[in-house]
C-alpha cells in the first residue's frame, strides 16, 4: 500500500559539475511549495517550454534544484484555502511560471495558488483539456485576437506555421471548426495527411516559405496567420501579408532574430501581436477554455493525442526539441 505521506513525481536534479538529471522518485508531501490549494493531479502534458526545464541549465527558466517541471496540470482539489475552491472540484492549471519557477505538473500532487487556477468547463474531460494545455489555449488566445483585428472566414486564406506541433495542430483544427481556408505550413512530408484530417485545406513546405528574400513585399496571400517558427520564416510571411492583415506570433522554434524591415507595417498596414498565455487575466483564460469546448471537435482533438506516462517524458523532451514530435503529448502522471 502507498504511503499518503508520499507521492511520484519527475525530478529534475543538478549535481556539483553543474549538470542535471531526471528521474522518477517517492517524493514528500512536505516538500511541495507553500500554496494555498493542494490538487490530486491526473494529467499533465509536454511543451516545447517543458523540455527546455528538463534539458542542460533549465533552459534558463529553472532557478532552483531539485525541481519538479510541467506547466500544465488538471486534477482534483485534495485541500483548500482559497474559498473559491472546494475538495473535489476538477480545475486546470496553466502557465504563471509554474513547472519552471515552481513545482509543476509532474507528479501525482501539487500545491499552488488558487489565483492560478481555473475551473474546468463542463463538457472537456481532465485528460482532453491537457491535450489542449498551453499549447491549445495559446492557439485559442491567437484566433480570438485576430477576430478582433478583424478577421473573418470570408476574409482569405490563413496561414499556421509549424503546423504540425502542438500550437499549430490545434490552430488548425479550430480555425477549420470555424470555417476558414486554413493553409498549413510543414517540413515533415509524413503529416501532410494528418494535417488534412485535422482540417487543413493546402500544405505549404516549409522550404518554400523558410528562406529570406531581399524584396521586403511580396505578392499578397494572406489575410491572417498564427506563427510558432519566427526567424527569418515570420520576416517572409509579413511581406506576403493582405493588406490590414494581422500575424499572431506565439512561438520562436526557427529562432528570436526577426530580420525583417518595416515596409510592410507602413505601405500595407500589417499588425504584428504577440500572444502570451503565461500571465493571462483569469477572465481572458474562462474565455478561451469555454470557446475550446465550442469550437475544437473532441475527434480531431482525441486524433492528436498520444498518452505516455511520467518515465517517458525526458526521451520525448529531447524529440520536441528537435521538431519530431507530433500533435499533443498528453502524460498519465499516475501510470
Amino acid at each position: 500500500m502507498r504511503n499518503k505521506e508520499t507521492f511520484r513525481g519527475l525530478i529534475v536534479e543538478k549535481d556539483e559539475e553543474g549538470k542535471t538529471s531526471s528521474s522518477v522518485q517517492e517524493l514528500a508531501i512536505s516538500q511541495l511549495p507553500d500554496g494555498n490549494v493542494t490538487i490530486s493531479v491526473k494529467y499533465s502534458t509536454l511543451n516545447y517550454k517543458d523540455a527546455l526545464c528538463l534539458g542542460p541549465g533549465g533552459g534558463g527558466l529553472v532557478r532552483h534544484y531539485p525541481h519538479v517541471p510541467g506547466i500544465d496540470f488538471c486534477g482534483t482539489v485534495l485541500s483548500s484555502e482559497d474559498q473559491r475552491y472546494s475538495v473535489g472540484d476538477e480545475v486546470i492549471l496553466t502557465g504563471w511560471r509554474v513547472g519552471e519557477t515552481w513545482w509543476g505538473g509532474y507528479a501525482e500532487k501539487a500545491c499552488v495558488k488558487g489565483d492560478w487556477l481555473v475551473p474546468l468547463p463542463k463538457g472537456l474531460a481532465p485528460k482532453l483539456a491537457m491535450a489542449v494545455g498551453t499549447a491549445g489555449l495559446t492557439s485559442m488566445l491567437a484566433v480570438m485576437e485576430l477576430e478582433k483585428q478583424g478577421l473573418k472566414a470570408e476574409s482569405g486564406p490563413i496561414l499556421v506555421t509549424g503546423a504540425a506541433g502542438g500550437v499549430g495542430s490545434v490552430a488548425v483544427a479550430i480555425l477549420s471548426q470555424l470555417g476558414y481556408d486554413v493553409t498549413a505550413v510543414t517540413g515533415r512530408e509524413e503529416t501532410e495527411p494528418y494535417l488534412k484530417d485535422l482540417g487543413a485545406r493546402d500544405i505549404l513546405p516549409r522550404q518554400d516559405i523558410a528562406e529570406t528574400i531581399k524584396r521586403p513585399l511580396e505578392s499578397e496571400k494572406w489575410a491572417g496567420c498564427i506563427d510558432v517558427v519566427g526567424g527569418s520564416m515570420l520576416a517572409r510571411i509579413l511581406g506576403q501579408m493582405k493588406y490590414g492583415a494581422s500575424v499572431a506570433a506565439v512561438g520562436l522554434a526557427g529562432g528570436a532574430a526577426l530580420p525583417a524591415t518595416v515596409i510592410p507595417f507602413l505601405l500595407r498596414g500589417i499588425r504584428l501581436i504577440g500572444i502570451d498565455s503565461v500571465m493571462r487575466p483569469f477572465e481572458d483564460r474562462v474565455e478561451a477554455w469555454q470557446r475550446i469546448v465550442s469550437h475544437l471537435p473532441a475527434d480531431k482533438l482525441q486524433s492528436m493525442i498520444r498518452e505516455v506516462s511520467l518515465d517517458e517524458i525526458p526521451s520525448l523532451g529531447r524529440e520536441i526539441l528537435q521538431g519530431q514530435v507530433q500533435g499533443r503529448i498528453v502524460v498519465d502522471v499516475n501510470r
